[in-house]
């Protein structure tokens, strides 16, 4: 119960101010003059300005407020090391019974930290500011962290906590921690396929010093480079970028003795292979209807750098046009096909017949070039069945199929059942409807003794399109020259973009087109696996996560050609995927995550932020256990820390439950002082 004097003035302030004046002036005349009565003269004129001031008696009825102690629990993966985790459980249930039997105090539990994939680092002041959001600052007694020390939300000072209370931090772990790791000083983040790239590493000793590990260099699993490295020493080390897409490096020391972790002795650095540019030969035959959707395919990518031949008079073509009135350019064929062919990604054959603009030799040359690792296309039309057909040249021996003639009738292209499967070809718009939903086709090559079974097929079940892999290198068949007509529209045309675009990069060896493939994927915070293959069945996956641990997936089938699992990502590092023949990597979260750069306990981080708070920062193992402080209420102080202990600032807030007013001046009581002092003045008068 708290009471109080109120005032409600029945007139403007000044004019109050002004009639004290003017009483002080009249009660210093009055003094000065002797005159008689002064005295109650004066009380009787400040009764009348004390009514008009219009005080009341107040009394308030107020209910104390508990004060709040936010209890931050550090849930990181760091926590996990050593006996941290059994440290934390102890020091939790101490402190939080200790906090309990202060009355008047409320305390908030709050676990933060945990790894989720998407954070970096240990964020523990977040979850205090979260935690005490909707107490008023005069209210809050203070903040204990449990944690090892390794925090990486530290505020600037102690004013950008928000509130004026102690922040107590107790240390896990031990004082005389070692520990190995391997920190990542430079790494690019793109690579140029073909090309190297510079990684610049360091190994760290904490604990220890004048140690000597041997570190392995990995590029996806593929040992490149195993050296000894001295504690402290930095190296650079070239990596080649082989393939497009993600290049999956590690760098693994080897463990140190008695070391905290080994989890941090790898470090993993992912390089996006990006090609500079993919250099296609498009060579054509004489000028034809679906002449420019090639050209126009190829043009329409940034990434393509086409070189494109038309043949428009081949050397026996005699018409008597003198030689010097002929602006044709003529074909480089010595250049392209003998002393820059290997600079090529892929060549293609659109509608080509022998004209005697190859010689013979140089079919030799493309037939080396594919198993050397390049690629072929052969758009075929009637060319490729007839006496000048590419297929009666050493370059039979990459082709998929022979030609045997020409099949002229109409038909809707579909794909087969392996087709269905195939990245090439799988998941095609209007695909899946019976007949699908293109335009007709009215020519096909027929063909004899294939190589490879086709993915799509054309008029009673005759092979359209035929993907084959030779030695190093690919070839591509597509036996039909009508494609132009999906592109011009007719009949509704059909997705000639996509399965030209996704034939042209799986012929240039794209991973993702690959038939047979292992990946891993981020979904959310599972980890997908995804298995594409052409066969029937699949083996079982072993994923191993960044502390070692596995565990093994079957795997359900999906989409035609592919199977799936998930599983939950609990972990912030590389994972590794495997099948017993097929290997895949994915870093989960940051390349090289802050929670496990450093992983040593410390006391120094937290230190100038406590202190600075009137909090302190101590390690709570000792030699025979864990010793949690004392937590005493402290009123009014500066320092809440002691031998032993460590205080909480106690509040004195409080929430108004009711109030009673009692006018002083208003009705009876007021009416007769202003009498009574009239009265008094009078008498006195009188005498």
């Amino acid at each position: 119960m708290q009471y109080s004097i109120a005032f409600a003035p029945l007139v403007p302030t000044l004019v109050l101010w002004i009639g004290l004046g003017a009483i002080l002036i009249m009660a210093v005349v009055l003094l000065l003059a002797r005159a008689r009565g002064a005295a109650v003269r004066v009380v009787a004129l400040a009764l009348i300005l004390l009514a008009l001031a219009n005080p009341s008696f107040t009394r308030e009825e107020r209910e104390p407020l508990s004060s709040v102690a936010a209890v931050v629990v550090d849930k990181s993966p760091s926590q996990n090391f050593g006996d941290r985790a059994n440290q934390t459980e102890q020091t939790r249930q101490a402190l939080v019974d200790r906090l309990k039997q202060i009355k008047g105090l409320e305390v908030r539990v709050v676990e933060a930290g945990q790894a989720d994939g998407e954070t970096d680092g240990t964020k523990l002041f977040g979850a205090v500011s979260s935690t005490l959001s909707d107490v008023p600052t005069d209210r809050v007694a203070g903040a204990f962290l449990i944690t090892d020390g390794r925090v990486h939300d530290i505020p600037a000072n102690a004013a950008a906590m928000g509130f004026t209370a102690p922040v107590h931090a107790l240390i896990t772990g031990r004082k005389d921690e070692r520990d190995r790791r391997v920190a990542i000083v430079a790494a690019p983040r793109f690579g140029i396929v073909g090309q190297q790239q510079t990684i610049t590493y360091r190994l760290d000793d904490q604990g220890v010093s004048g140690q000597q590990a041997r570190v392995t260099v990995r590029r996806d699993g593929e040992v490149l480079n195993e050296r000894p490295v001295n504690s402290g020493q930095t190296v650079n080390v070239n990596i080649d970028i082989p393939h497009a897409g993600p290049n999956i490096v590690e760098i693994e020391a080897t463990p140190l003795e008695g070391e905290l972790t080994p989890v941090n002795n790898r470090a993993v650095v992912s390089i996006d292979g990006v090609r500079d540019k993919l250099r296609v030969l498009l060579v054509s035959g004489e000028p034809h209807s679906g002449e420019r959707t090639w050209r126009n395919l190829l043009k329409s990518d940034a990434s393509v750098d086409l070189v494109h031949f038309t043949i428009l008079r081949p050397p026996e073509k005699q018409d008597g046009t003198p030689i010097n009135e002929l602006s044709l350019i003529a074909f480089p064929t010595r250049e392209l096909f003998q002393q820059k062919i290997n600079e090529f990604q892929l060549i293609i054959f659109d509608r080509y017949a022998r004209q005697g603009v190859l010689p013979i030799s140089y079919f030799d040359n493309i037939a080396r070039y594919v198993r050397g690792g390049g690629a072929v296309l052969v758009s075929a039309g009637p060319d490729y069945a007839s006496t000048t057909s590419i297929w009666r040249t050493p370059l039979d021996s990459v082709l998929p199929a022979e030609p045997v003639g020409v099949t002229e009738k109409a038909f809707t292209a579909r794909l087969t059942d392996l087709g269905k499967r195939h990245p090439v070809t799988r998941g095609l718009e209007g695909a899946n409807s019976d007949p699908p939903h293109w335009s007709r086709f009215f020519r096909l090559v027929d063909t004899r003794n294939t190589t490879s079974p086709a993915l799509m097929e054309g008029a009673d079940n005759k092979p359209l399109l035929l993907l084959s892999r030779q030695g190093e290198g690919r070839v591509a068949l597509l036996l039909s020259d009508h494609i132009w007509l999906w592109a011009r529209g007719y009949e509704g045309g059909g997705p000639h973009l996509d399965l030209l675009r996704r034939m042209s990069h799986w012929l240039m060896k794209q991973p993702e087109l690959d038939e047979e493939a292992l990946r891993l994927q981020i979904q959310g915070k599972d980890l997908a696996v995804v298995r594409q293959t052409m066969a029937d069945t699949v083996a079982p996956v072993t994923i191993t996560s960044p502390s070692g641990a596995t565990r093994t997936l079957t795997l359900t089938s999906g989409d035609p050609g592919q199977w799936r699992a998930t599983t939950s990502a609990d972990e912030l590092g590389l994972w590794q995927a495997t099948d017993g023949t097929l290997k895949a990597l994915i870093n989960v979260g940051p390349v090289n995550p802050k929670e496990f750069s450093e992983v040593t306990s410390t006391t120094d981080t937290l230190t100038p932020l406590t202190q600075a708070t009137g909090g302190d920062t101590r390690r709570i193992a000792d030699g025979s256990g864990v010793d949690v402080p004392r937590v005493l209420p402290v009123r009014s102080a500066t320092s809440f820390r002691g031998d032993g202990w460590l205080g909480v600032r106690m509040r004195d807030a409080s929430v108004v439950k009711g109030i009673g007013v009692l006018p002083m001046f208003t009705g009876l009581i007021g009416l007769l002082l202003l009498i009574g002092a009239f009265a008094a003045t009078w008498v006195r008068e009188g005498r």
